[in-house]
């Protein structure tokens, strides 16, 4: 199979020569799906999607499958999202597909992971039992799991990759910033933070929040960081912004060098950047888990790495 070029989130130039199977890609995620083929050394080609007037979803999948093929989607905006990941994973089996695999970045409706009302559907299981109907083996980055201990719990697949931005984040702070304090906006960020503080040698604080609706938020921290210093607070997902937005107007009074926000997962609705921007945030930093201008982390190379080949096939990149 002929060796194709690809570029990086720098614009470095990538050679690959392409493993037999495929690594099929989105339209709307086309450009992170490409990255990851070409750090896992796979072949790259695309589902194609046709909306109709009435908003159902036609998706053809390219000849020539092999018995192992990887669909990678990031599950933001879901609805349409699963119900073309279902035609597509059936359309793979009827091709003889025998091991299918996603690579779903962003993983949706894990939040909702009991009723907090009566009558309200479990979001969480509900989806997950559907996705493990679907594909063997899944590899997702920083899942909202908060009262299930493992991904596996949450989605039954035979395999379940559970894998974490923290390292790039902090290895990109590293190169960005002088001695950042880093600062979690309430306690369920506490673990990607002390992470990313421990691996760069960083000092963190976390947050105390108090929500009282989907857009209403409180956040108090008991012990400020110091006067002068380069902030960053960090969060799985940025959705309304509320919570980080809450938690910079707190921040400003300590009079920081600079505030900055990184999270693994750029939701950003209802025009949570410009907010963030006139809240006085100078850097608003994200992985490509969701495609977003805010990107500035390829999650390439640690998704690759959680792609389990068969014995023998290995991939085969060049820099």
């Amino acid at each position: 199979m002929a060796g194709h070029e690809l570029r990086d989130l720098s614009g470095k130039l990538v050679n690959v020569t392409p493993h037999p199977t495929l690594l099929l890609g989105f339209p709307e995620y086309r450009e992170p799906a490409r990255r990851l083929a070409a750090a896992a050394g796979l072949g790259y080609a695309e589902v194609e999607v046709h909306r109709f007037p009435d908003g159902e979803s036609r998706v053809r999948l390219p000849p020539g499958l092999g018995e192992r093929v990887i669909l990678c989607r990031s599950l933001d905006h879901p609805n349409d999202k699963l119900i073309e990941l279902a035609l597509a994973a059936s359309a793979a089996r009827e091709l003889g597909v025998r091991h299918l695999t996603l690579v779903a970045p962003y993983l949706c409706y894990m939040r909702q992971d009991k009723a907090f009302n009566p009558g309200e559907a479990i979001s969480q299981p509900i989806i997950g039992e559907l996705l493990a109907t679907w594909v063997d083996e899944l590899v997702t980055v920083d899942p909202h799991l908060h009262r299930v201990a493992t991904l596996e719990e949450a989605i039954p697949v035979r395999r379940a990759h559970c894998l974490t931005a923290a390292p790039l984040m902090a290895d990109f702070l590293a190169r960005e910033l002088d001695a950042p304090v880093i600062i979690g906006p309430d306690e369920e960020a506490k673990q990607w933070v002390a992470a990313i503080a421990t691996r760069a040698g960083l000092d963190y604080r976390i947050g105390d929040k108090r929500r009282s609706g989907d857009r209403e938020v409180e956040v108090a921290f008991s012990a400020p960081p110091p006067a002068g210093r380069n902030l960053v607070l960090v969060d799985d997902i940025a959705s309304t912004g509320r919570t980080l937005e809450a938690a910079v107007a707190l921040l400003g009074a300590t009079h920081p060098a600079s505030i900055s926000v990184l999270v693994t997962h750029a939701l950003f609705l209802e025009g949570t950047l410009a907010r963030l921007r006139q809240a006085g945030v100078s850097n608003v930093w994200s992985t490509d888990s969701i495609p977003h201008p805010s990107n500035r982390l390829a999650l390439a190379p640690l998704l690759a790495e959680a792609l389990s080949l068969p014995s023998g096939d290995r991939r085969k990149t060049e820099g």
